[in-house]
């Protein structure tokens, strides 16, 4: 019965939900752009993309999109538990490693809620159109574009986020907390950079780096190895 009468009891179930969460969401962020995306690339998928994309997408968004939401509120509210119950502060290692994978993990939250499944919802309801006879609606190449890019630097994140997550209670040689202030403004000055390239650079040629799945795996690995080595430089 500890499992709901204590404080870590209620912490592993929040755990366990932000994990389910986290890899449902994941899970369906690497099949749109690991196999889906380059699939409609080619002869056979593009000749299956408008039924996929009013049949197969929108469910697929569904588990997408409330997976990250899930990951999301229990990833803050397990944030606000390891401050309330293990006196934990803002300045503790363990704390500034996860608020580091927490920082991405919210960046890619906002962009699936508020990039991503605006423009889909576009994109849904252009093909419905044209699958029923009518006109394509104005605007929806560039916002499948804006949300393909969106997505790419999603999966580019998700590749430090996931290390960082990881390394909050095993890998405590570096981010220690002893020098926050400075390690934060540059740390979230490259997020934000990273992000300002999602925001912005949709067909203006700045997400060369995100066009293709090596490239992004690439960006998301030397994402990691930047911040790593930022994070034990500023131990």
């Amino acid at each position: 019965m500890d499992l709901i009468t204590t404080g870590y009891g209620w912490e592993f179930i929040f755990r366990y939900i932000h994990f389910l969460s986290g890899i449902t969401w994941i899970g369906v962020l690497y099949y749109f752009n690991f196999i889906q995306t380059p699939f409609f690339g080619t002869e056979l998928g593009g000749e299956a993309k408008s039924a996929m994309t009013r049949g197969l997408v929108p469910n697929a968004l569904w588990w997408f999109r409330w997976g990250a939401m899930f990951t999301f509120l229990t990833g803050w509210l397990l944030v606000l538990m390891y401050l309330g119950m293990e006196g934990l502060n803002l300045g503790d290692g363990l704390i500034t490693r996860i608020l580091t994978g927490g920082a991405m993990g919210t960046v890619m939250w906002f962009n699936v809620w508020f990039v991503i499944w605006p423009a889909q919802q576009q994109v849904i309801k252009s093909a419905e159109q044209v699958a029923a006879g009518g006109e394509a609606i104005p605007g929806t190449p560039d916002r499948a574009a804006r949300a393909g890019l969106a997505s790419r630097t999603n999966t580019m994140f998700s590749i430090p986020m996931l290390f960082f997550m990881g390394a909050a209670r095993h890998l405590d040689t570096f981010n220690n907390g002893t020098n926050d202030i400075v390690y934060w403004l540059v740390a979230l000055a490259i997020i934000l950079l990273l992000e300002l390239n999602c925001l912005v650079g949709a067909g203006q040629g700045r997400q060369k780096f995100l066009g293709s799945v090596s490239g992004t795996i690439h960006a998301g690995v030397i994402a990691t190895v930047v911040l790593y080595v930022v994070g034990v430089a500023l131990n």
